[in-house]
């Protein structure tokens, strides 16, 4: 059933991810690097400690390494994550103009590099688009992700006279529609390639110390996996949560992915699936860290058989989760 929307004012949707170098060398990586690691939403540390350190050590080391790694996975298209993230933009625009019986723009904004969000806002602005639905694309919710959204938002209304309606949506975690699609991906999988001994869940970590300060992500994680166990009729001892991505010293949500990949064929684990939920669109943290390394370390380990579920990107499924969540938040503006 289409839904009636007023034209006037329209209404556009900007879809957020974490962002992605504009190229796959050593100074995309080190600009991109400098931008996401000097977010005091990513890194709290005090400036005066965390600065010199980024400037001194880090950008003058990792980004040829990690040129190396996204090197790996670029397409000729492009970035995966931008590419991905593109065609969800296409489709969610079919999907709502469908819905609404007139065009709802929908732009994109990256955290992190190009486009900025000021740029999708903007972008949106020059069509015609006086309220604007802001989604995330981030199922939990984090201060390290989402916050970091609603900081660049407000950054780029105190740059504007006349700033639009905004809505921002928190999180998706136990969205029914988001297990549903994560679920059908994982059937989907196993129809094709049989099912493994254990599905595994790896979600990005954070610092262990931001979830004692009140970061509610680990706790979304473990719902988000339950509720999915339970859609599959997982037995416990069929699927497992753990937490990739770690970076520094400090102490990481746990358990960590490649620790337990290490650990799990010498219990008898001979083959697992992992897929990655907390990521909407199949990026470097997925395509190669968990597609390529972790594949490498549950091999060495004495596996057998590694299976990577890649993520919900535009997947009819996914395109409708979308959907209804810009739904929800603009049911009232119609």
């Amino acid at each position: 059933m289409s839904l009636t929307l007023n034209p006037s004012p329209a209404f556009g949707v900007l879809l957020v991810n974490l962002g992605t170098p504009d190229e796959p060398s050593p100074k995309a990586v080190k600009r991109f690097l400098r931008q996401f690691l000097s977010d005091p939403r990513v890194v709290d540390l005090s400036p005066w400690i965390w600065q010199p350190l980024l400037n001194g050590i880090i950008l003058n080391t990792r980004p040829a390494k990690v040129a190396k790694l996204y090197q790996s996975v670029w397409t000729a298209e492009g970035s995966p994550l931008m590419v991905i993230s593109e065609r969800q933009a296409q489709k969610l625009t079919v999907d709502l103009s469908a819905t609404f019986n007139q065009t709802i723009p929908v732009e994109l904004g990256m955290s992190y590099g190009n486009p900025s969000i000021n740029a999708g806002f903007e972008r949106l602005k020059a069509q015609g688009a006086e309220r604007i639905i802001v989604l995330p694309l981030y199922p939990q919710y984090s201060c390290s992700t989402v916050a970091s959204v609603f900081d660049a938002v407000a950054s780029y209304l105190k740059t504007i006279r006349e700033i639009p309606q905004i809505r921002l949506n928190k999180d998706y975690f136990n969205h029914s529609a988001y297990i549903a699609a994560l679920a059908h991906s994982v059937t989907r999988h196993w129809k094709t390639h049989g099912q493994a001994d254990k599905l595994l869940l790896s979600f990005h970590g954070i610092p262990q110390r931001y979830v004692k300060e009140g970061d509610p992500y680990r706790e979304q994680c473990f719902t988000t996996a339950k509720l999915l166990a339970q859609k599959l009729a997982l037995h416990d001892s069929q699927w497992q949560v753990c937490f990739q991505s770690r970076f520094g010293r400090e102490q990481w949500l746990t358990p960590y992915a490649d620790q337990l990949l290490a650990e799990l064929p010498a219990q008898g684990v001979k083959s697992v699936d992992v897929i990655c939920p907390a990521f909407a669109t199949d990026c470097l943290e997925t395509l190669e860290e968990i597609s390529i390394g972790a594949k490498e370390t549950f091999l060495a380990a004495g596996g057998s058989d590694y299976r990577f579920i890649p993520c919900l990107n535009d997947d009819e499924l996914h395109i409708e989760l979308l959907r209804q969540l810009i739904q929800e938040q603009a049911i009232s503006w119609v």
